[in-house]
């Protein structure tokens, strides 16, 4: 029970040692003084609250909110000493804000922990007690033996023990968690490969040491002791025998394995990031201005003290006549007294500080992320899917973003792999039809006709049908389970049964490739493998694999082909494969693949060599030898490779798309147009992740591609920055591009962090590949923390984006094949790469004017609302007399003046959607907190600060020297005085934001007349009846008197006119003189909008066509 209440309040128990010991099956030693460790349970947990702590935490969170935590002050204020407004006008808005923000806060938390539920209560089969047990994935024990299915992901970290599989090997794909959507084989220790059946596995004695959890993916050591008759065996463990949480199982029936790492210290896990609350820009600037108002409020507050008492010095003004002091006044502390004088200004004047604003940007924030879901251009009609908001904190940031950090795979592209041109003995072919067209011709013969392919076409072809690592599997995946010739299930070269799997798409791409035109890889059985050449079956022996590596660029096998002869096939860059090729077309081949290139297509070079028997022999002599080797093994296996291929026969070349997302570069130039750098962050090769920034227009094929790759120390690493930094200094012109390898990568952010900052900020485009999940979140926060302290937004498709997208200031999950990890822990979610565009350069820019007008205009007319209540103290002695009506002081912010703005920031647009996403430049005049900088917040509040001096002193000459303005000669009092200005003030702020507003609608319209109208409407009801429910009602009739004056309705129209005509007067000299590019846009999205406001509020595809049939 203590275990698990310390689980719920979020504290997890140390570990008691570096190693754990996982007993499998959990068959613990008989021996009494055992005592078992201590593993967390399998629950996977992305909520930020739980039952218990959702009230504290939440309030904690609330209250670091300064205007939140002033109010709260105030309150307890109120309650303690006699003030001149009641507790209500400051508890009750301060709970209906903390309610509200706590209800929709707590309603998104709900989601996540629905969306964990679903994970957690997955059904899943473990062995126990003899038999296959199903259960939910959250009662997983380390210990336990789980069953895997084929396509199931697996729900712990399992060591494999065995597969359906006679050798133990299984193939899993680990796209959510390293991008790579390869096939990879991973191995069962012989002594447990054995144990197929669930009798068998509870037979099993068997104990696996390892570290305890890190998040290292591909870093895993540990032993495993077999216990088998008496002796016990021991063997290593590596990665290679390890399934990591959220990887899938693939061409396997079935698995078993023993989970050894679960729930949150699963690998998976610990590379999410732990979510904490993000807080956006606007809220800090808001948090900012917040502080300078309260100091405003403070020096109010002591001049105001002051002077009372300063004031108070003549005795005629300390006690006079009329307002005698009780016995207990007399004899108070002086200091007591003060300090009590302090605090009644206090809460007076607290009014500045609007705690509605707070309600507003919350309404703001969570009704205006309905836009997003509803926007048409947001969704994607093929898979069904609408943009959604997770966290609707962020809306304004959205406009904002400095760096865009993307993942490559299922990102920016679609993770298909497609073939599109070849090139064999220097004529260049393309398939059509599933035929190879030469180059300039069509393809004109008969449909069903056997295509005539000459010598050089089918070894060409039979080499990229041989030369792989592709294993197939057959649809019903058990047709193998029943014996025999595996051959057998692929009837013909045509079969629909078979499925590809490779270690790379490409070689997948050009397998299927082969098999369409007419040279089949049907399957490989143990050294066997057999191909079908226009249904005729070949089989061909696999003597050796000479396995890719990064050094090399290149792979071969060796086979012996059905005549008995040995040959050589190879493939890999041109760049590792012609410089050693001695026949053959070479350098017609060179310029096809420099077209294909440009083209954008990933190319290969595909060479062969024959050897006598001779050469054989001592080929194979040289293989046995460095294999075997003890001492040197890599290096020796190097030379042993360089030395067989060589003098190589070229064949040909082919060039294979990796298809990108629909519009992927035309996003990606709009970003960089709006001045937002492009970061690619992916796990895959470094080749492979080159090709696709190239393609996508990441980098540009004029750009000067600097390259920080294989550093193995780290005065190495220093020394290549600096050469780096030097290029780029000598080299003013040419745009420059940064490749960085994850493993160069660590050692520059451990020594060397400030010279990679200033490499990375001079390069255009940056691109990041084999990196590991956490290593993504470190790049992010690198640029987060940095002294310009940017904007930065994250966006993947899998579960190993999901560190980076929690850890920069917005993160957008893509709704792809790779599991819904990514969306569950985003901000936003959207089905395409293509949407990111409107979403920043549309929806970022509309969310980040209207909020920041929305902000500036609260503090502007909260100024105009107090300033006067602090000059009307110097005309009544600083008595603390209020110079409104405390329902007018309660309403003011809730009724008269709240609708306007909060319809303002919902409906707002600057400019036409349209023009917004033709012109990405406009982005860059909101960037940087533009419209809240200090200069624009200065104004607001001067601004503020004039209006009200122009209310309170228009009034007064007025009234303060003949406040006889009836016909019968009636005197006006210090209330109708304070309802004049009142009335001068709601009418002057509602129309100060008519003036700022550029897109009106009937909801514009309704509630900024509407608000005035129905401030008349209260005013002569609060003022015309007696209400039985009130002790005092110092109105009564008072709104009716000041309305009979003509004096006073001409008052209104002057005073209302004064403060806002030189408004106009500015507005119009800019927009003439000094139009910023914004206001030229509005000039031109005038046009384009041909006056109908309706258009401009529908999304953008059907704007376009009203727009078409109207012209």
């Amino acid at each position: 029970m203590l275990r698990w209440i310390r689980q719920q309040l979020g504290f997890d128990p140390p570990h008691q040692s570096d190693t754990r010991t996982v007993y499998v099956a959990n068959r613990f030693p008989q021996h009494g003084h055992y005592i078992p460790q201590r593993f967390a349970d399998n629950r996977i947990i992305s909520s930020k609250y739980t039952i218990w702590n959702f009230v504290p935490k939440n309030l904690f969170e609330q209250f670091r909110r300064i205007a939140n935590f002033y109010f709260l002050i105030i309150f307890l204020v109120q309650l303690m000493i006699d003030t001149p407004t009641s507790p209500v006008t400051s508890g009750l808005p301060l709970f209906f804000v903390i309610t509200v923000t706590a209800i929709k806060q707590g309603y998104e938390d709900w989601l996540r922990h629905k969306a964990d539920n679903e994970v957690n209560g997955a059904p899943v089969f473990v062995v126990r007690s003899g038999s296959l047990v199903q259960t939910r994935s959250k009662n997983i024990r380390v210990g336990d033996i789980v069953r895997v299915a084929k396509d199931e992901t697996f729900p712990a970290d399992l060591v494999l023990l065995s597969s359906d599989r006679a050798d133990g090997t299984c193939h899993i794909t680990t796209a959510s968690l390293d991008g790579e959507t390869n096939l990879k084989t991973h191995f069962s220790v012989a002594e447990t490969s054995v144990c197929q059946s669930v009798s068998q596995l509870e037979a099993l004695q068997a104990v696996v040491e390892c570290q305890q959890p890190e998040a290292d993916l591909y870093r895993y050591v540990g032993r495993i002791t077999v216990t088998q008759h008496g002796e016990e065996i021991v063997r290593p463990l590596g990665p290679e025998n390890l399934l990591l949480r959220g990887a899938r199982l693939k061409n396997t029936k079935e698995i078993f394995g023993v989970a050894v790492y679960t729930g949150m210290e699963s690998k998976m896990a610990l590379n999410y990031k732990c979510k904490s609350q993000k807080r956006s820009a606007v809220e800090k600037s808001m948090n900012t201005f917040l502080i300078i108002y309260l100091g405003i409020l403070l020096f109010e507050a002591i001049l105001s003290t002051i002077l009372k008492y300063a004031w108070q010095a003549e005795d005629k003004w300390d006690e006079p006549f009329y307002n005698q002091k009780t016995e207990q006044e007399r004899n108070s502390s002086p200091i007591l007294q003060f300090i009590s004088d302090f605090l009644a200004f206090l809460v007076l004047y607290n009014f500045i500080i609007p705690i509605s604003l707070y309600v507003t940007v919350e309404m703001q924030k969570f009704l205006g992320s309905f836009f997003i879901g509803w926007d048409l251009d947001l969704y994607h009609e093929e898979s069904d899917q609408k943009a959604q908001v997770n966290t609707s904190d962020l809306n304004e940031e959205l406009g904002q973003v400095e760096y865009v950090f993307t993942d490559k795979t299922g990102t920016l592209t679609e993770n298909e792999m497609q073939f599109r041109e070849c090139s064999i003995n220097g004529t260049k072919y393309r398939e059509v039809n599933g035929k190879l067209v030469p180059e300039g011709l069509t393809d004109d013969s008969p449909d069903g006709s056997t295509p005539h392919l000459i010598g050089e076409e089918l070894l060409f072809l039979k080499a990229v049908s041989l030369c792989h690592t592709v294993q197939i599997s057959y649809d019903p995946p058990d047709c193998l389970s029943g014996g025999g010739d595996p051959f057998s299930h692929a009837n013909g070269f045509s079969s629909n049964h078979m499925e590809y799997y490779a270690s790379s798409p490409d070689e997948k791409a050009l397998v299927e490739a082969a098999k369409r035109i007419g040279v089949a890889f049907t399957g490989s059985n143990g050294d066997t493998m057999e191909i079908k050449t226009f249904g005729k079956s070949e089989k061909y022996k696999l003597l050796h694999v000479l396995e890719f590596d990064a050094d090399r660029r290149r792979m071969s096998v060796i086979l012996q082909t059905p005549s008995g002869g040995k040959v050589l096939f190879t493939k890999g860059a041109e760049s590792a494969i012609l410089p050693f090729t001695t026949g053959g077309e070479i350098e017609k081949t060179r310029l096809h693949v420099d077209e294909f290139a440009l083209k954008g297509l990933r190319t290969l070079v595909v060479a062969c060599r024959h050897f006598s028997p001779e050469e054989y022999i001592d080929v194979d002599r040289r293989l046995n030898s460095a294999r075997t080797a003890l001492q040197q093994r890599e290096e020796r296996l190097q030379e042993a490779f360089s030395y067989i291929e060589r003098d190589l026969q070229l064949l040909g070349a082919t060039g294979v798309e990796d298809k990108l997302q629909d519009k992927v570069q035309e996003t990606i130039e709009a970003l960089r147009l709006a001045g937002i750098k492009v970061w690619v962050l992916t796990g895959d090769k470094h080749e492979t992740a080159v090709s696709v920034s190239l393609s996508c227009g990441h980098f540009h094929r004029t750009m000067n591609i600097l390259e920080l790759l294989q550093q193995r120390s780290d005065n190495e690493c220093a020394e290549q920055l600096r050469r780096l930094a030097r290029r780029i200094k000598e080299d003013h012109v040419i745009q420059h591009g940064l490749v960085v390898d994850g493993a160069s990568l660590s050692l520059a952010l451990r020594e060397h962090e400030k010279l990679f900052m200033e490499v990375c900020k001079n390069c255009s485009a940056v691109l990041c590949c084999r990196m590991a999940p956490l290593q993504k979140a470190k790049v992010v926060r690198l640029l987060k923390t940095s002294p310009e302290k940017p904007i930065t937004l994250a966006i993947g498709d899998g579960a190993n984006d999901v560190s980076m997208i929690q850890e920069a200031h917005v993160g957008i999950g893509i709704m792809g094949k790779e599991g819904r990890q990514a969306v569950r822990n985003s901000d936003y979610a959207i089905a395409r790469f293509k949407f990111l565009a409107k979403l920043l350069l549309v929806h970022g820019h509309f969310y980040y004017i209207r909020i920041a007008t929305l902000v500036q205009y609260f503090f502007y007319k909260n100024v105009c609302f107090i300033t006067p209540q602090f000059l009307y103290q110097f005309f009544c002695l600083f008595s603390q007399q209020t110079l409104y009506d405390s329902v007018y002081l309660t309403l003011y912010n809730i009724c008269f003046t709240s609708l306007p703005i909060l319809v303002y920031s919902l409906f707002e647009q600057l400019v036409h959607p349209h023009v917004l996403q033709n012109k990405p430049g406009l982005y860059r005049d909101i960037s940087k907190n533009s419209l809240l900088s200090f200069r624009t917040f200065l104004y607001w509040t001067l601004l503020g600060f004039c209006h009200a001096f122009v209310f309170f002193f228009g009034s007064y000459i007025l009234m303060g020297e003949d406040t006889t303005l009836m016909g019968n000669g009636q005197m006006f009092g210090n209330w109708t005085f304070g309802t004049l200005v009142f009335t001068v003030m709601v009418i002057t702020v509602t129309l100060k934001l008519a003036l700022e507003t550029h897109f009106w609608t009937w909801m514009n319209h309704f509630v900024t007349w509407g608000s005035i109208a129905f401030y008349f409407i209260f005013s002569l009801f609060y003022g015309g009846i007696i209400w039985p429910f009130l002790h005092t009602q110092d109105m009564y009739f008072v709104f009716v008197q000041l309305l009979s004056s003509g004096s006073a309705w001409f008052a209104i129209i002057i005073i209302v006119i004064t403060c806002l005509f030189p408004d106009v007067v500015k507005k119009v000299f800019y927009r003439h003189v000094q139009p910023t590019s914004t206001q030229k846009s509005q000039m031109y999205s005038n046009r384009v909008a041909i006056g109908d406001d309706f258009i401009a509020l529908q999304p953008l595809s059907r704007a376009k066509s009203q727009l078409g049939k109207i012209r």
